[in-house]
């Protein structure tokens, strides 16, 4: 009983001695230069994101800043750590401001799994060297955008990604958290680590699509009469549909250069639907893939 209450005395000093600092900012944005391909960029470390379509014709942002720190001073030196923003007159990026490692465009830039078009934090770099982030931080967003707005998002930790409503293409990263699209109509990437992969098509998409989670189930519903070509791999998991007009197709053989000649590489099973038509990708390590078309 002594060593259970020295224990929870102990945890009750850390939690007194913990300052705690938090704020909505909140703002609204409007695209300068207006077209089909005005996209958003929201480039988080740790909080979660929510974005959400609207007929309206302005950017939505509220986000939630919260600040952890073990003493008044590294609290109030962390507060350098906040919402940063860059526009592109066709498009919007936020990102978390302040960390030792910078946010910009990189030159040499290959898609890393979570940032597109080279936009990401300089993880090599630390500026300066020594330095380091004294507090604990999230972020968590909640954005309203225009319903044909292109949505790009990611988040690491503590948060989940949920988008709804978006009419726009779409590719949603995460880490250690789960990935929602609901009431989406065109393409869609979604690539978590450890979390479920949940999407529900209001007009199944006419371009291709790929979800992936590697410690997850991935749930996929589309309208009824699907026609689409689509590929399943995973270690250990299983594909289960109720779609009735699912066809076989051959596997599908790539071949590759390497240093010990040509190399033959046999991709998951190859399934059609209907007369076939977009391709749609579904890969997971540990975890089901559940395809079904809305009743």
């Amino acid at each position: 009983m002594r060593l259970t209450i020295m224990m929870g005395l102990v945890l009750v000093a850390r939690i007194a001695l913990s300052q705690t600092f938090s704020e909505k900012i909140t703002r609204t944005y409007s695209f300068e230069k207006k077209s089909a391909d005005n996209a958003i960029l929201i480039a988080n470390i740790n909080g979660s994101i929510s974005v959400a379509g609207y007929e309206g014709d302005k950017i939505e942002l509220e986000v939630t800043r919260t600040l952890k720190g073990k003493t008044t001073e590294r609290l109030e030196a962390g507060k350098r750590i906040t919402l940063g923003v860059i526009d592109l007159a066709d498009t919007l990026i936020f990102y978390t401001e302040g960390l030792c490692s910078r946010f910009g465009r990189k030159q040499n830039h290959k898609n890393n799994g979570r940032q597109t078009k080279g936009w990401d934090y300089d993880w090599n770099r630390r500026d300066p060297d020594d330095c380091y982030e004294k507090v604990e931080y999230t972020l968590d967003y909640l954005v309203r955008v225009p319903k044909n707005t292109n949505v790009v998002v990611s988040t690491i930790n503590h948060g989940n990604v949920k988008i709804d409503d978006v009419a726009g293409g779409i590719e949603a990263h995460n880490i250690n958290g789960a990935i929602a699209l609901n009431g989406i109509s065109r393409e869609a990437v979604a690539h978590t680590i450890n979390g479920n992969v949940d999407i529900s098509y209001s007009k199944n998409p006419p371009s291709a699509c790929r979800f992936y989670t590697l410690n997850g189930d991935i749930h996929a519903w589309f309208q009824k009469g699907l026609q689409a070509e689509l590929s399943f791999e995973s270690f250990n998991g299983n594909f289960f549909t109720n779609i009735t007009s699912l066809q076989s197709m051959p596997v599908a053989v790539r071949k590759e250069e390497s240093t010990e000649g040509l190399k033959f590489k046999i991709k998951g099973n190859q399934f059609k639907i209907g007369t076939g038509g977009v391709q749609l990708n579904f890969e997971t390590f540990n975890g089901n893939v559940y395809l079904k078309e809305k009743i």
